[in-house]
This record gives structure tokens, sequence and C-alpha cells, in this order.
């Protein structure tokens, strides 16, 4: 997991203190970053909250870091079903 590593090294921190902070085993958290081993869903969770990041950015799913905006998916979402009802009320 490059992208453990590169957060960590990037925060200007050490293994032992991300491992103190998340609770993952320092050796753990070291075959993350070298990939002998790779993180469990928890860990994973444990991982993106201390660094502020998506699973998706730690898996390298995604190039952006940033966290997505569920709010504005959700007010986008509730937009489009209240154009559809508008819709179906001229049906009435």
């Amino acid at each position: 997991m490059n992208r453990i590593r590169e957060l960590r090294e990037n925060a200007s921190l050490r293994q032992i203190d991300v491992a103190n902070a998340t609770g993952i085993d320092q050796k753990t958290l070291s075959n993350y970053e070298t990939e002998k081993t790779y993180p469990d869903s928890y860990s994973l969770i444990r991982l993106a909250d201390f660094f502020g990041v998506s699973i998706d950015y730690l898996l390298c799913r995604t190039e952006s870091a940033a966290m997505p905006d569920r709010k504005q998916e959700v007010f986008d979402k509730i937009e489009h079903i209240r154009g559809e009802l508008n819709e179906l009320k001229k049906y009435l």
C-alpha cells in the first residue's frame, strides 16, 4: 500500500505514530507499506479516517484523496426525485 507510506511520510509521521493513533500494530503497518500483506476492512477504515481520505484513495482506485461530498449527492438525488414527482402529478 504505497499510499499509506506516502500519506504517512507527507505528514512527517513515523510508523509507530500511525500505529498508536489507529490501533494497528506497527509491524502490521510496515507489512501494508511493503505490500507483504494487505489491510482488512477494519484497518482500511481506521487508516482512511486517520488520514482523512477515502478508502478508494488508499486502494489506488482514485487519484483524488478528497472524501466524496455525500451531501451534494443526496441533494442532487432529492431534486431528481422532485422532478419525477412533478412529472407524475401531471397524470393525476
